[in-house]
């Protein structure tokens, strides 16, 4: 049978009848056209395997002319002569566009929070979610992330580094870089778009944290004798340079965590920057330091406690604007007494692996690091002894909170 192609003015003059009818195209393609008058698109096909006849709508027209119509038809029957049903395979599209809409980058960043909250320190990962919702949401946060691109994080990260924060910049980037590497993970995207988007952006400036040279010592322990501060901020500042701690730890050491019988200070694994749990020797220094803060909070839960709530820990700042007042604004930061420690403890001949055990270092070799797994305990004993001593030697006329008084360490 011939089948004569419909033309425009033979869709649009189609008037309906008390029955419904249809016009034919040819290839299965027909207007549906309803006593209502209204006109539909159909496409009458044979369903691959199955062998039966089924009719796929294309839409209605005139929102539908017969253009549009044949490219329709003509992408379905290509699926046929595929051996795929173009219903079902029109649902899957459907069904994975959805899906991306509601996979924004906003939704994807908050199942990557739930994953590494339990990877890291949970206010870590509460810090680098804060980082998104301050820069990333707002830009692109409803956005698909199957269509993110480079072009949108540059133009978002670009004021951030034209006012010189590029240490921000870095950690935006690396945060925005994890969450689609999780999408690509999960099976959401392909592939990342945004893996070297670090590179269009200056890299931040490597610098060492402000810190004294050795023979500056007895400088640093009149200071602080002299200094106008609070008795907690004082020994929380010996302690912090007695126990080589970073300041974090220092501020939230807890009575709990403190063997009076061994002499150790065993700090737990998640309040560690690198999650390894960390035994401390503990010095007759350091126990003096205790001694003195024991009427003010044994009671508590935190060895030293914040001034205005003494039921949480001292802020992990205290030090820091406490060094700042006494002086050395510039030259010294809390931080900086680890490096303090480390200088004189190698200048004095101390094994470097054991120092690097004392500053709670991880190897960065890591066939090195799975086989040497000892904390060097016993010989980081030694040293800390050395080290309370120098201290306690460094602080002679001056009255050091840790001194022990005449006490000898053997």
């Amino acid at each position: 049978m011939v089948i004569h192609k419909l033309n425009a003015k033979q869709v649009e003059a189609a008037k309906p009848r008390p029955d419904e009818y249809h016009l034919v195209d040819g290839g299965g393609l027909k207007l549906r056209i309803k006593p209502s008058g209204g006109k539909f698109w159909v496409f009458n096909y044979t369903v691959p395997v199955i062998k039966k006849r089924s009719n796929m709508g294309l839409g209605s027209y005139p929102d539908v002319s017969l253009a549009k119509a044949r490219e329709r038809h003509k992408k379905y029957k290509a699926l046929v002569l595929d051996n795929i049903d173009p219903i079902h395979q029109r649902q899957l599209e459907e069904k994975q566009a959805k899906e991306a809409h509601l996979q924004t980058f906003k939704a994807v960043a908050l199942l990557w929070y739930e994953k590494k909250k339990t990877e890291i320190k949970p206010q870590t990962a509460q810090a680098a979610l804060n980082l998104l919702t301050n820069h990333a949401f707002p830009a692109f946060g409803n956005e698909p992330i199957s269509q993110l691109r480079a072009f949108q994080v540059i133009e978002l990260v670009r004021p951030i580094e034209a006012k010189g924060s590029l240490e921000t910049v870095k950690r935006v980037c690396q945060r925005i870089n994890e969450v689609m590497v999780h999408a690509v993970n999960c099976g959401l995207i392909e592939a990342n778009p945004l893996t070297n988007i670090r590179q269009a952006f200056q890299a931040p400036k490597k610098t060492a944290m402000p810190s004294i040279n050795p023979d500056r010592l007895p400088e640093l322990m009149s200071a602080l004798n002299r200094a106008s501060i609070k008795l907690p901020t004082r020994c929380l500042i010996e302690w912090q340079l007695h126990t080589m701690t970073r300041p974090n730890e220092a501020a939230t050491a807890k009575w709990q965590d403190i063997d009076f019988n061994t002499g150790v200070w065993v700090i737990p694994a998640e309040q560690m920057k690198k999650g390894i749990e960390q035994r401390i020797p503990l010095t007759p220094q350091t126990l003096a330091l205790l001694d003195v803060m024991k009427p003010i909070s044994q009671h508590r839960e935190y060895v030293f406690p914040a001034d205005r709530d003494p039921r949480s820990h001292a802020n992990v700042q205290t030090a820091n604007a406490a060094i700042k007042r006494m002086g050395f604004k510039g030259e010294l930061v809390a931080h900086g007494l680890r490096s303090l420690a480390s200088t004189a403890l190698n200048a004095q001949g101390f094994d470097s692996d054991v120092i690097e055990a004392a500053l709670a270092h991880v190897d960065t070799n890591e066939v090195r690091r799975a086989y040497n797994r000892t904390d060097y305990f016993e010989r980081r004993k030694k040293m800390m002894y050395w080290w309370s001593e120098h201290i306690e030697s460094a602080a002679q006329g001056s009255s050091s909170l840790a001194g022990t008084k005449g006490l000898k360490v053997v």
